[in-house]
């Protein structure tokens, strides 16, 4: 069998915090689709919610943690450095300035945000940079007809193996393991007072702590 080209992933998000459905599901997508790295991309300002309370910097702190000892994930902080709202596709389009043209570059979105995709800056010029990676749990079709089901039908990928022929362009649904933990779920408990532990990493879950997030109280430096 041929070998696979290598490909780079992207997965986006505020990550408040980073927990372990994030990372399962990050660690999956890196070996059902055989990535060289997946990258957890901290949105800094996201443009489509509130900014969130927690800063981004501490975000992105919280995110290297979790993935120091998994060097096929890693931390990207290139919406920290950038002003103005968050926008997915200028990061896609640094993004393939620096792996180059050649490169398969994978954007991961969950099942739910695809569903709102036409909200976003520029959507279709998403797939001008990289190929759309949807991933739902097992059941989750792809919304058909009208303007956003149209666009994805006419670029759907049948097979993983599809988006290693090109670079860029095409859309993907992949179904992973449920694992329903939420950052909504995980900051209530902490303002409440109660115990997050096994829902995230020991080392975000200490950082947390040091640095007094999620109690209602204003964060240390």
């Amino acid at each position: 069998m041929a070998k696979r080209a290598q490909a780079v992933a992207v997965l986006g998000g505020t990550f408040n915090p980073v927990h372990f459905g994030h990372l399962r599901s990050a660690l999956e997508l890196v070996d059902h689709l055989h990535l060289s790295q997946l990258r957890l991309m901290v949105s800094a300002r996201p443009p489509h919610r509130d900014e969130p309370q927690t800063s981004a910097e501490h975000r992105a702190a919280m995110v290297q943690l979790a993935v120091d000892d998994e060097p096929r994930l890693i931390c990207d902080t290139r919406e920290l450095a950038r002003s103005g709202p968050s926008y997915t596709v200028d990061s896609l389009k640094a993004l393939r300035a620096e792996v180059g043209q050649e490169m398969p570059l994978l954007l991961v979105v969950g099942g739910d945000a695809v569903q709102g995709l036409t909200g976003w800056s520029r959507w279709q010029a998403l797939l001008d940079y990289a190929h759309l990676v949807v991933v739902a749990r097992p059941g989750f079709t792809l919304p058909r007809g009208g303007e956003l089901g149209d666009w994805l039908t006419s670029h759907e990928a049948g097979l993983p193996g599809d988006l290693f022929d090109v670079p860029q362009g095409r859309v993907y649904l992949e179904s992973l393991r449920p694992l329903p933990i939420s950052a909504t779920e995980i900051r209530a408990l902490l303002q409440s007072g109660k115990s997050a532990r096994y829902l995230l990493p020991d080392s975000v879950l200490d950082y947390i702590n040091q640095h007094e997030l999620y109690t209602g109280r204003s964060p240390t430096t």
